[in-house]
């Protein structure tokens, strides 16, 4: 038997919580990747996994041959990535994540002069409004906004996002503007089912007072940032979003931010990559030209504010 594929479809079949989910994972069917795993348990002469319909529940032994397991795996990826030359040379495959209009809109131009830049690396972008697990996804870099929980990855912190409110003209003509943001309490709302950095309605007065949680009541809900913006547009409601999701209509004068004074803090945004010895060159090489470039375009988004 092939000891270090049985290896990997067991840490694969543990990290994934099921036999079935690892076998889409690995594209390797159910009862193929069931019998590898049984053929390590005979080899070894004991029992690694306990199996239900549900849940998959490492055995003693199987703690500690996971943990052995681990470690020879990822000594032997870093061996394969030594031989093919990623410490030495920029050259292979990159898994880049973003959130999916700021990918589309200020990562993929990044990541286009980089390709131009360096012909013997490729990339997959993969856009999503969720945070993509690094290690369980195989994901070299990710974007993410908003404040990072405590873990292992390493961050690269490129500029700050800042949190808008803002309406139509006609919208605001026909309410009133806002002058606190109390008065959000009054006006009809649009809101996203989509990830937000301060999902509290949370507002910090300019003069340092206790800060204002204002929860509306949303007169239309979407799932996208997109039809939000499009929804108040039309005037349907007032809309809290991150600056770069309404900077183009705000440029335009299709909307018009208020309660400035109100904003909370800006959250940072940062690139992030997992922590594992030795970065690949490719690795290294794409950091260090996303990072300034980033920089100089979230600096452009908020002339003026802090982008730092």
């Amino acid at each position: 038997m092939d000891r270090f594929e049985a290896m990997t479809l067991l840490r694969e079949a543990v990290d994934r919580g099921s036999l079935s989910a690892a076998s889409r994972s690995l594209r390797v069917p159910v009862p193929t990747l069931s019998r590898k795993i049984s053929d390590l348990e005979t080899r070894l002469g004991t029992k690694l996994l306990v199996r239900t319909t549900r849940s998959l529940t490492l055995t003693d032994a199987g703690i500690a041959y996971l943990a052995a397991a681990r470690r020879i795996l990822d000594d032997l990826e870093g061996a394969e990535r030594e031989a093919a030359g990623e410490f030495f040379e920029p050259k292979g495959e990159l898994v880049v994540t973003a959130p999916l209009q700021f990918g589309r809109l200020h990562v993929l131009p990044v990541v286009a002069d980089f390709l131009d830049q360096f012909p013997h690396i490729n990339i997959r972008l993969r856009l999503a409004d969720r945070n993509i697990h690094l290690v369980d996804d195989h994901v070299d870099m990710a974007v993410r906004i908003g404040r990072l929980a405590d873990s292992a990855l390493v961050a690269t912190r490129v500029g700050t996002m800042r949190i808008v409110t803002a309406a139509s003209p006609a919208f605001l003509a026909k309410h009133g503007v806002p002058s606190i943001p109390e008065d959000l309490r009054d006006l009809p709302a649009v809101a996203t089912d989509g990830p937000m950095p301060d999902a509290n309605g949370r507002f910090h007065p300019a003069s340092h007072a206790a800060p204002i949680d204002v929860r509306s009541t949303p007169r239309l809900s979407v799932t996208t940032t997109e039809a939000a913006v499009d929804a108040a547009m039309r005037g349907i409601g007032i809309v809290r979003l991150l600056h770069y999701q309404v900077v183009e209509p705000v440029g335009d004068g299709r909307l018009q931010l208020v309660l400035e004074d109100f904003e909370p803090e800006p959250v940072p945004v940062h690139l992030v990559h997992a922590s594992r010895g030795q970065m690949p060159l490719k690795l290294r090489r794409f950091l260090d030209a996303a990072a300034p470039a980033l920089r100089e375009r979230l600096a452009r988004l908020s002339p003026g504010k802090d982008a730092t």
